[in-house]
């Protein structure tokens, strides 16, 4: 019988869970020790917003909050290797690249306390990106749609898309993925497998060896890599936005890491996993690797580790004062910015809720 096609999937990995190198090929950002000290920090500011963004949840001062803890290297390693000039459509956990991208935490904590101008990022390249996308996949849309704007446009930009290994599910990215290859665009996809959709494990999310081979069927170029080491996070995220911008073709990436939180603050992680899984995935978490592999190149030590730590902790208390003392909308605001002219049951709504306020105050 002959055979029509062969395929198989590369895993790529430069450190392992102890942070000890395991080929010598290392890409040429990760001989800049500065830079990866860099990266390290940013990946430290992440926690620290991470675990003071759910403070503020438990206190009452913030709506539901999606954690990215474990998540660093995956999200850095995205943000870091993009250009100023691509765009980036986001689920609703990848704040570590937004924040290289140049989103303020006063504005993440605008968006899920309820007030749409976080939305507005103000700095950098983040004024061009997507907005966070609660609903499942139909972030991947946008980022074809973008990719083929591009594409029409002759412009060397890409356009990346973060999704869930749950979200890989959904029709809205099979069908990003399916124009990306037909059209050739300059897409990359990225699914950050957390190995659990909620409380749906990986296992039964999907019957593949692996995920990023779901872009296979799509003609796109394919990689597994390990999501909690860095440097095979942006050298991979480097070779795909390379690709893409050279006409060469879109890619699908799957990053393999492992969600250490809840999955939102209104989510109980125990009621269906084991502690003992849990416990196995801190040993193998981005942080510890990245540091015992910074300390071995005699760049970090204890005391750096502290210094940077109380700028982080004096940075968020900066950031949460700006957020807290921001003048909340109007009530009515909720109504006038989705239709040109408004429609008559829902201007009696906005009336409605007007004396409604009024009344309260």
């Amino acid at each position: 019988m002959s055979i029509a096609a062969k395929f198989e999937i590369e895993y790529l990995q430069y450190l392992d869970a102890e942070g000890k190198q395991v080929r010598d090929d290392l890409p040429e950002f990760a001989k800049d020790l500065d830079h990866m000290v860099e990266l390290y920090k940013l990946m430290m500011s992440t926690r620290v917003f991470d675990a003071k963004s759910v403070a503020l949840q438990r206190t009452g001062k913030l709506g539901t909050y999606a954690s990215c803890l474990g998540h660093e290297a995956a999200h850095v390693g995205i943000g870091s290797a993009m250009k100023p000039e691509d765009v980036l459509a986001v689920s609703y956990r990848e704040y570590g690249a937004q924040l290289y991208r140049g989103v303020q935490p006063r504005e993440v904590y605008m968006y899920w306390g309820g007030d749409e101008r976080g939305n507005d990022y103000q700095n950098g390249a983040a004024r061009h990106d997507f907005a966070w996308s609660v609903p499942i996949a139909t972030q991947c849309l946008h980022a074809a749609g973008t990719a083929l704007a591009f594409k029409i446009r002759n412009e060397k930009r890409v356009a990346v898309c973060t999704i869930g290994d749950g979200g890989s599910s959904k029709g809205d990215f099979y069908g990003a993925i399916n124009i990306a290859g037909a059209q050739n665009l300059p897409m990359v996809a990225v699914i950050v497998n957390n190995q659990w959709a909620i409380s749906v494990p990986r296992k039964i999310q999907s019957g593949a060896p692996t995920l990023a081979q779901k872009g296979i069927a799509a003609g796109l170029y394919c990689i597994q890599v390990d999501g909690n080491d860095i440097i095979a996070v942006r050298k991979a995220m480097e070779d795909a936005l390379e690709r893409a911008r050279n006409g060469e073709g879109g890619t699908v990436l799957e990053l393999v890491t492992y969600r250490l939180s809840d999955h939102t603050t209104a989510d109980d992680a125990r009621r269906y996993r084991g502690e003992q899984e849990v416990k196995d995935a801190w040993a193998k978490e981005p942080m510890t690797r990245l540091r015992n592999w910074l300390v071995a190149k005699k760049v970090w030590d204890d005391s750096k580790e502290e210094a940077w730590k109380a700028e982080c902790d004096e940075w968020m208390d900066n950031e949460v004062n700006a957020y807290l003392e921001t003048k909340t909308q109007p009530v009515t605001a909720m109504f006038d910015y989705t239709f040109a002219e408004i429609p008559a049951d829902l201007a009696k709504q906005r009336d409605l809720a007007l004396s409604l306020d009024k009344k309260a105050h």
